[in-house]
């Protein structure tokens, strides 16, 4: 009896160490079930030459010719599924692109973050360093989040067409530098007639062609 009772305890302990360590195990990560966060960004069985860029790992090669076209060996990540266009499920595909880095695409092909700094600029054509990440469905070779510099294009509310109007009317009165916040150039266009005329002819151009813009930085409406 005491030799069964023994054997029971020991079956219990070992069962029950057994089941602390497959659990240990599943929490450390060994059979872990969660799906990696790129495959919210891939379509089930979707063509793959069509996959988002986080979805497969490219054999880029960096000594392609800038602007043309190149083909890339590709392999979907684990959890992804694609198909070919005859349907079939494959795991290596090719790709097509324009040899170029991604910082080298067009603005429509990388979305950037806005700037609050831009409040407080001093001229029209101020810019800013901010974070660009490339669109999904983009591929391009390099980092795809980089630095860059741009413009700000924010609004004060000021109009390209009343700037016009005033400078052209009352420019030699200052009108336009007026509205535009640009108070020591008013007072001098004002005091002086418009420069005799030549300054008012001047800042028609400039106004016109959009090179004088508010005093603040901002962007004409």
């Amino acid at each position: 009896m005491a030799a069964a009772a023994w054997l029971r305890r020991a079956v219990c302990r070992s069962g029950c160490v057994l089941l602390f360590l497959s659990q240990f195990y599943i929490l450390s990560g060994g059979e872990s079930t969660e799906t990696p966060p790129y495959v919210m960004k891939c379509p089930s069985n979707g063509l793959c030459s069509r996959l988002p860029a986080d979805c497969a790992e490219c054999k880029t090669n960096f000594s392609c010719v800038y602007g043309k076209p190149v083909t890339f060996e590709c392999t979907v990540k684990p959890s992804v599924t694609c198909v070919d266009e005859d349907f079939k499920s494959q795991k290596n595909f090719l790709i097509n692109m324009t040899c170029r880095f991604c910082w080298q695409l067009p603005e429509i092909d990388y979305e950037c973050a806005n700037s609050t700094s831009c409040m407080t600029v001093s001229c029209s054509r101020q810019r800013y360093l901010t974070n660009c990440t490339v669109r999904d469905h983009i591929h391009c070779l390099g980092n795809r989040t980089f630095l860059k510099m741009l413009y700000c294009n924010w609004t004060g509310g000021y109009k390209w067409s009343t700037a016009l109007a005033l400078s052209i009317t009352l420019g030699g009165f200052g009108a336009d530098r007026f509205y535009l916040g640009q108070w020591r150039e008013g007072l001098g266009k004002l005091f002086s007639f418009g420069g005799l005329g030549i300054w008012t002819l001047i800042d028609v151009l400039l106004i016109g062609v959009g090179y004088v813009g508010p005093s603040d930085g901002s962007l004409y409406i």
